[in-house]
């Protein structure tokens, strides 16, 4: 089976890196990084991967508006996207349930089975769900 593809959109590069490292070890594909909204909204165009982990504060731009923009760019089931942050799901839990994420995982919680167990069995070849309303 090949590897889940991984896009992440994070303002922080130290954080991008630690989490592209990591990811990769554990039998993840990052396909790519981004910075800014536009730029992952080129990238997830471009490399179409399985899974867009985005920050919930992305520099002075919304990982919220960057979902649903995602989530209107691929209207015939594109990626998953996870929201990710340094603060918790309890911080962000009307926002997230409101939004088209499939998930919400705080950084320090982030690795490859964690993303497996919210997207489920969605990977290369296999089904590609609609997001979650």
């Amino acid at each position: 089976m090949a590897a889940l593809g991984v896009l992440i959109a994070d303002d922080n590069w130290l954080f991008l890196e630690a989490a592209r490292d990591c990811l990769e070890r554990e039998g993840l594909r990052v396909v790519g990084v981004a910075t800014t909204s536009a730029e992952a909204l080129r990238r997830a165009e471009e490399f179409r991967p399985e899974v867009v982990l985005v920050d919930v504060m992305l520099g002075g731009e919304s990982g919220f508006e960057l979902a649903r923009r995602l989530a209107a760019q691929h209207r015939d089931g594109g990626p998953a996207v996870i929201l990710i942050s340094t603060y918790s799901a309890a911080d962000f839990a009307g926002p997230v349930a409101e939004s088209p994420a499939a998930g919400f995982l705080p950084k320090r919680e982030l690795s490859a089975e964690a993303i497996r167990r919210i997207v489920g069995g969605r990977g290369p070849g296999g089904p590609r769900a609609a997001p979650v309303r």
